[in-house]
């Protein structure tokens, strides 16, 4: 019985090609929306995560002032290279502590120049940050002492100053002396934020200090957890350790602010899963109206074959095998958008992620679920044509013009 109902249902789909195509896409559309939408924002989402890994691993970030940001210091008074040390020895649980200052300095070297920021810190900040080097090496020790005018550049900086594969062992200028080039780190891309984490020049920190900022002031400290750390027990012990290196009385506020990248990472994270969770909700009011589409053409097909209908009721057929015949032709319809829509969404995401720079990320539970949920569309908005169909009264039915 089943299978006659398919075949009369695929035979009526076959005899108005048109109409049932035109009926199909608005599933299509749904469906393909649904899957693009969420591909894309899953896509987002890893994409967002990694951004934020690439800023360090299981890393702290502490900053003078009571405010978050680069401009929240106010008159707070900054780290000391002696503040990393005590962190160092004093906590437990911290893989690394990298002091870090900055300084916005136009370089020039091979006949051009590029305005970058150099960073001055110690061989910790790379393990901080998981930077790792293309070519050449780190500071030595007695660099790191004296102040030597050695740096290691970013991706961006070679590109841009000497271009081809040149770098390591060429000079380059930087404000009123001129270092040597030891190291090229490994390219990073943007971050979180859309900034160039290439475009980097790092020296040592003494170097920064002594021969481009002309002060002791160290603006970051870096502290990076080793994996399996309470943070937020080691947070309550750097709060402490720190209140106590700035004396600050019991009743003071802080004046300084720690930032947890991995918070940063799961806030930005539930974020664009909302937004996704939005989108694909959006794109779901299609497959309703392509629901409202396979309604309003089965009750046309009801109509049209009224006659058909009564005759079948005339010489024996029961009311559920005319109900089961037109909701299989529901069903089926519905179910070729959800097909049709699933291969076209997977290769819009593809297309579309590759555009956006984002992974593409095959998500088998939401291509099943949209294809599940198009076929309980074609039942709940085949049903009541099917069962108007198999509600006809038999000798009107024959009458119908």
């Amino acid at each position: 019985m089943f299978l006659n109902a398919l075949l009369l249902a695929l035979r009526s789909i076959r005899r108005n090609l048109m109409r049932s195509f035109l009926t199909i896409l608005g599933i299509v559309i749904g469906v393909g929306a649904v899957i693009t939408m969420v591909t894309l924002g899953n896509g987002a989402t890893l994409a967002v995560q990694a951004q934020i890994s690439s800023l360090g691993t299981n890393l702290l970030m502490v900053r003078p002032g009571q405010r978050l940001g680069a401009h929240g210091a106010g008159g707070a008074p900054a780290f000391t290279e002696t503040d990393a040390d005590a962190i160092m020895a004093q906590i437990g649980g911290i893989a690394a502590v990298a002091p870090e200052a900055r300084a916005p300095i136009t370089v020039v070297g091979n006949g051009r120049n590029w305005a970058t920021m150099v960073i001055g810190s110690t061989n910790a900040w790379f393990k901080t940050g998981n930077w790792r080097l293309a070519s050449g090496r780190l500071f030595e020790d007695d660099e790191q002492r004296a102040g030597a005018a050695v740096c290691i550049i970013g991706e961006t900086v070679r590109r841009e100053i000497f271009g081809g594969t040149r770098g390591v062992g060429e000079q380059l200028r930087i404000k009123q002396f001129s270092c040597q080039v030891i190291g090229i780190l490994a390219s990073k891309g943007q971050a979180a934020m859309g900034s160039d984490q290439d475009d980097i020049v790092v020296v040592p920190l003494h170097t920064l200090q002594r021969r481009v900022v002309g002060n002791l002031r160290v603006a970051t400290l870096l502290v990076s957890m080793q994996d399996g750390t309470d943070g937020t027990r080691l947070k309550a012990g750097l709060r402490q350790l720190l209140r106590e290196r700035r004396k600050l009385a019991e009743r003071e506020d802080d004046n300084f602010n720690i930032l947890d990248t991995q918070q940063i990472a799961e806030t930005m994270a539930g974020t664009t899963k909302v937004m996704t969770t939005l989108l694909g909700a959006v794109a779901a009011v299609s497959l309703l109206v392509g629901g409202i589409g396979i309604m309003n053409i089965m009750l046309v097909s009801v109509t049209e074959r009224t006659r058909e209908i009564g005759l079948r009721l005339a010489i024996g057929a029961l009311e559920r095998d005319v109900l089961l015949q037109f909701l299989i032709e529901a069903v089926v319809l519905a179910g070729l958008g959800g097909l049709v829509g699933v291969v076209t969404a997977t290769g819009a995401s593809y297309v579309m992620a590759r555009a956006m720079g984002v992974p593409y990320l095959f998500d088998p539970a939401i291509n099943l679920l949209s294809l599940a949920f198009s076929a309980g569309i074609g039942v709940l908005f085949g049903y009541f044509p099917a069962r108007r169909a198999a509600r006809l009264d038999p000798i009107e039915a024959l009458r119908h013009e």
